[in-house]
């Protein structure tokens, strides 16, 4: 990826525009530039406000900014700290983040029901270890990936090792929600994340010594160093100051939005790269943690990695704003809300969806209602999939559920005719979806 340019120094712009400094200030120009929030490499190319130049307009976009900066407890290299503002557009994202993550109270109705909501919290989790792996680099299909880790399969390779381990690694994040975050919790859940993938199976879980060789981040395409991280014999240091942030927020005790909170954090562990490899895995993960932890549950359900699989350089772009825009954290901010809010558009239009698919089922089956929500579940799953294959574990999986309940559901499926069941060995069944499913339904019903 092509660096951005550096904006010029500010101290630099003052000396050779001080003649039209009043100019400037008069002007208003405000914090963006054409209504976003522009890096210098992106101004420069549009047109300037009429008497500007682009260094002036530039400035006068600085100085602007600057009035509304709030520090943070992370510092770069050199000392200095990461800031943010808050312009219009993301006090707006934040207002329907919290609208729709913490209250969501009408078309969040199928969650209620915890064995439904464990549904949907399973495929979220399998999603997000799916993307979050694909991010670095892992190749196996959603489709193998999502059979692995239903069927319960150990993994064949590195790539589905990878997916197995972050699947793991939410499940994790789940239970620690509500428990502060430790050094400890956070060297586990790198272990967990990184197991049996890493050239030095030692380094798993353990962040990198000063004689270790520092890790960076380099551009794939031509060698190019994008990130230094600070040398390891700060570490120690740093994740102690991060572990405080996470806990306790921001030095000074005044109040810190939590999706800022999450979203700093993230960056936090991605800058200081604390680990050998994962740590954008983990930093990931531990975005999940804050906002689950500060009651933001809607992401049990959604999936942040796989927007960012999709546009992963605007992604790496936003980390080098930041970095070479005076340590301007609002890049990253205004990146991340605008992935949050349509993570969250994107699961209420899944929710409806399968709402939907088994809403039709119920109107195949009506008159006969002797099926439970995992079965009519299955049989929408089912009349969409006609290759598909199912099996007590995968079906355990997919709704949390016990092996009892699981073998249940599937027996009186198959003793229906709605599912073919055959003996694999031993106690273990597989169930395939007939050719005529949806006529077998029909006849059931009296249809």
């Amino acid at each position: 990826m092509k660096q951005p340019q550096v904006p010029p120094l500010l101290n630099d712009l003052l000396f050779r525009h001080q003649s039209s400094l009043s100019a400037i200030l008069q002007g208003n120009l405000g914090v963006t530039a054409r209504g976003r929030y522009e890096h210098w490499d992106r101004l420069r190319r549009l047109p300037a406000p009429r008497g500007l130049s682009h260094e002036q307009w530039w400035l006068g976009v600085k100085l602007a900014r600057m009035n509304q900066y709030r520090q943070l407890p992370l510092r770069d290299v050199h000392g200095k700290a990461f800031a943010f503002m808050l312009p219009d557009a993301v006090q707006e994202a934040l207002h329907r983040i919290d609208s729709q993550a913490r209250g969501w109270i009408g078309a969040a109705a199928p969650l209620r029901e915890p064995s439904l909501g464990d549904r949907f919290v399973v495929s979220s989790l399998i999603e997000e270890a799916i993307a979050s792996s694909q991010l670095e680099g892992a190749s196996t299909t959603r489709a193998v990936a999502r059979d692995m880790v239903r069927a319960g399969r150990q993994p064949l390779d590195l790539d589905e090792r990878m997916i197995f381990n972050n699947y793991r690694a939410m499940q994790s994040i789940r239970s620690l929600k509500n428990e502060p975050l430790t050094v400890d919790a956070l060297r586990h859940l790198h272990a967990t994340i990184t197991e049996d993938t890493l050239a030095d199976p030692e380094a798993a879980g353990r962040m990198q010594h000063p004689d270790d060789q520092r890790v960076a981040v380099w551009d794939d395409q031509d060698g190019q160093v994008l990130h230094e991280p600070p040398s390891a014999g700060e570490l120690p240091q740093r994740m102690e100051a991060m572990i405080r942030f996470a806990n306790d927020g921001l030095e000074d005790g005044s109040f810190l939005h939590p999706v800022i909170h999450a979203i700093a954090l993230h960056f936090w562990l991605a800058h200081d790269h604390p680990f050998t490899d994962g740590n954008g895995r983990t930093a990931r993960a531990l975005f999940y943690w804050a906002m689950l932890h500060r009651g933001y549950w809607m992401f049990e359900f959604a999936s942040i990695s796989r927007l960012i699989a999709r546009a992963s350089k605007q992604y790496a772009r936003a980390f080098l704003h930041v970095e070479t825009d005076g340590n301007d954290l609002t890049y990253f901010v205004i990146h991340q809300v605008e992935l949050i809010l349509r993570a969250l558009d994107d699961f209420e239009a899944y929710v409806d969806r399968k709402t939907e698919q088994t809403r039709q089922v119920e109107q195949l089956l009506k008159g006969y209602s002797n099926f439970n929500h995992r079965q009519l579940a299955m049989l929408s799953h089912a009349l969409r999939h006609a290759d598909a294959e199912y099996s007590i574990r995968s079906h355990m999986t997919s709704h949390n559920i016990a092996y009892a309940t699981a073998r249940a559901d599937l027996f009186r499926l198959a003793e229906l005719g709605l599912l073919k069941r055959r003996r694999m060995g031993g106690k273990t069944y597989a169930f395939s979806v007939p050719g005529d499913l949806e006529r077998r339904i029909r006849s059931l019903a009296g249809t």
